[in-house]
């Protein structure tokens, strides 16, 4: 997870994730999109819902990225956003806990 509040005024947050299949892709997507409605959340894009490679889905402040691996790789968002602190989120489940 990427905070980008300090590096652009465009969104707050990248979710990137990678699934080993395009069933598992769309699994990911489904199931996060389930519990961000469950929230609230509006979604106001979807793409690549049909690909293999890469699915998004943006809620605003929040966008998900779920890759294939070879997609991860070739796009490297983390990389490209190298700007953007990282969030410890298995951390942060720990401490909610």
């Amino acid at each position: 997870m990427l905070d980008l509040t300090a590096v652009t005024p465009i969104v707050d947050f990248f979710v990137i994730t990678t699934a080993s299949s395009s069933r598992q892709m769309r699994a990911v997507a489904e199931a996060v999109g389930h519990s961000l409605k469950g929230a609230g959340a509006k979604r106001i894009g979807k793409e690549g819902v049909d690909s293999s490679l890469w699915i998004l889905l943006d809620y605003g402040d929040i966008v998900l990225h779920v890759f294939s691996p070879e997609a991860r790789t070739q796009y490297d968002l983390e990389h490209l956003w190298a700007d953007a602190p990282r969030i410890d989120w298995k951390s942060q489940l720990r401490n909610d806990e």
